[in-house]
Parts: structure tokens; C-alpha cells; sequence
């Protein structure tokens, strides 16, 4: 893999800013290497907009945070038409969104309307206003954090808009060793400053490349097919994982073996995977929800009936 330094490079610069989450950093590359948008649900104070700036500060492209707030409007995001009377002619204004990596920071706190805004960049990278049609910079991701739904004012994410997330983690409090560490590096002032880049955007967009080409064996998609089939068959699941959910499962697979250095996948891409890339995409039944059963143990429960796929040589 040409690029295997530089992403190591990426890791070690994140963790300047990011203590202990090594996986949690990990998820994030995976996330940029597919070519996905990334969900970041968690408490206030915890790193999440911290890590979505220290992942911009390591890549030399462009980016902008669109703070959501209830007043936030949809142009505010993709830009609008504004008539310049000196040519007699309406021109884009781009909007926050025509970036490489666009900070959607608390994107629960803005009104549906303005949340759906960002349907179409995220899913086909592109912006239309006015029926005029305008290509977004590549590579381009979003990383929207989110405190959860049961503080106030909040609106819940559309399950469309849900789906279009290629993955959705937590960063989760730090241990009590990673804490102190925090605060060693908080008082010799090692947080301050920005971190200096270790890739552009065409590196990233090369090695997005590379990732497409990571080998996927016959038997490990059936394996992802079954599990996304099992998830619509679930008696504790109303809503199950939709097709776009496969693609990302794959595609998520493959960036996770491109990260670990090979050019095959393997079953534990896919087992490790499938809560971050899944659980944000169903929904539980009435009776589930009632007996209070967590979404994390019904997908483990599921991929434990599905046998595991044996591959006779990777290639």
C-alpha cells in the first residue's frame, strides 16, 4: 500500500488532540476512506467537535463548521441565487457547505427543513439551487455531532437522513489514566495551536481510489446480504436496514482493511463494523422498545445465527 505511512501519520497526528481513542480514530479514517459521512453522538465536553477539526487540521483542504442553530436556514448551507445589478444576472453564493470537510456541529438543535438540506450533498455530492446544479469539491465529508435526543432542543434526524450517514459512533468518557494525560498536555499548553498537516485532499482522494479496489470475496458478500436480510426479518426490528446499508457495509469493510494495510477483507471487517455502520438504521419494534432491548445486542444476536464464512486464500 503506497499510502500506509501517511496514514499512520494521520493517526498519530489526531492523537495529539484526541487521548485514548485510538478506535474511535479509526472509525473516523475509515469513515473519509470510503468515501462516507460520519455521526457523532455523545454528551457535551466529551471530543466531538474536537476530533472532527483535529481530522481537518491533519488533511491541507478545505473546511468549514456550520454551528445549527433553530434560526439556521437551508440556504445558510447550500448557498443561494443573488441578483448582481451591475451584470443584470442572478449568481451563486455558495453556501458553508462547498467544502472538503464541512463540521456539522450539533445538527439536532436545527429544524428538519434545514437538516434535509444536506440530503443531497451527502448522498450525490452535489447542490441544486434554483435548478441550477453544483458540483461539491472532492474529497468531500460530512461529520455531524449530535448530544442526544433526550436533551432539550433537540428534533430528531429524519430516518433518510440517518441512512445517508455512513457510520454513527461515540466518543464515550476518557479512563481515568487517559484523563490525567488530558490534563498533563492541558497544563504544559500542548493543546494549543493547530496540528500541521500530513496529507491533501488529492492524497485522500487517491487513496479513496485505492480502497474501491480492496478485494471483497463471493462468500463475504453473501455474509453481508444475509445479515442486512436478517435485519428486515427480525421480529424486534420494525424498520430494518435499508440496501443503501449493504453498499456502506462493503464499502466500510473495505477502507478497514485498506487502514490495516491488506487488499482483501476479512469476516472480522464486517463483524467489527456492522453495530457502527447498522445500528443508527433500524428501528426497534414497539415490543423491543417496551422490554427495553438494546439495538447493539439484537445485531450481535443476529450475526451469531449467520455461520461465519471460511476463506480458503486471500488474494
Amino acid at each position: 500500500m503506497e499510502y500506509q505511512g501517511k496514514i499512520d501519520r494521520m493517526i498519530n497526528n489526531i492523537e495529539h488532540l484526541i487521548v485514548g481513542k485510538r478506535e474511535v480514530i479509526e472509525y473516523t479514517l475509515i469513515t473519509l476512506l470510503a468515501g462516507g459521512h460520519l455521526l457523532l453522538e455523545d454528551v457535551p465536553g466529551v471530543g466531538k467537535t474536537t476530533l472532527a477539526k483535529a481530522l481537518a487540521q491533519t488533511i491541507d483542504c478545505g473546511f468549514t463548521r456550520i454551528q445549527f442553530t433553530p434560526d439556521t436556514l437551508p440556504s445558510d448551507v447550500t448557498g443561494l441565487s443573488v441578483y448582481n445589478m451591475q451584470s443584470g444576472k442572478f449568481e451563486y453564493s455558495k453556501g458553508a457547505i462547498m467544502t472538503n470537510i464541512v463540521l456539522a456541529d450539533e445538527i439536532n438543535r436545527t429544524s428538519p427543513k434545514t437538516q434535509a438540506s444536506l440530503l443531497e450533498a451527502m448522498e450525490e455530492k452535489q447542490v441544486t439551487v434554483d435548478s441550477a446544479t453544483y458540483p461539491l469539491p472532492r474529497p468531500f465529508m460530512v461529520i455531524a455531532t449530535q448530544n442526544p435526543i433526550d436533551y432539550l432542543g433537540t428534533y430528531n434526524l429524519p430516518e433518510a437522513q440517518l441512512d445517508r450517514f455512513m457510520l454513527k459512533i461515540s466518543i464515550g468518557y476518557p479512563s481515568a489514566t487517559d484523563e490525567q494525560k488530558m490534563a498533563d498536555k492541558f497544563l504544559n499548553k500542548h493543546f494549543e495551536g493547530k496540528l500541521e498537516p500530513v496529507v491533501d485532499g488529492d492524497t485522500i482522494s487517491k487513496m479513496q481510489e485505492e480502497v474501491t479496489a480492496v478485494k471483497v470475496d463471493r462468500d463475504l458478500v453473501n455474509y453481508i446480504t444475509k445479515f442486512v436480510q436478517e435485519t428486515r426479518n427480525d421480529s424486534n426490528i420494525s424498520l430494518g436496514a435499508s440496501p443503501r446499508a449493504t453498499l456502506a457495509l462493503i464499502r466500510a469493510s473495505q477502507a478497514k482493511a485498506y487502514l490495516e494495510g491488506r487488499t482483501y477483507c476479512i469476516p472480522d471487517d464486517i463483524i467489527n463494523l456492522a453495530v457502527p455502520v447498522i445500528a443508527h438504521r433500524i428501528i426497534l419494534s414497539p415490543e423491543a422498545k417496551l422490554a427495553q432491548t438494546k439495538i447493539h445486542k439484537i445485531i450481535k444476536d443476529i450475526l451469531s445465527k449467520i455461520p461465519v464464512p471460511i476463506l480458503n486464500k486471500a488474494k
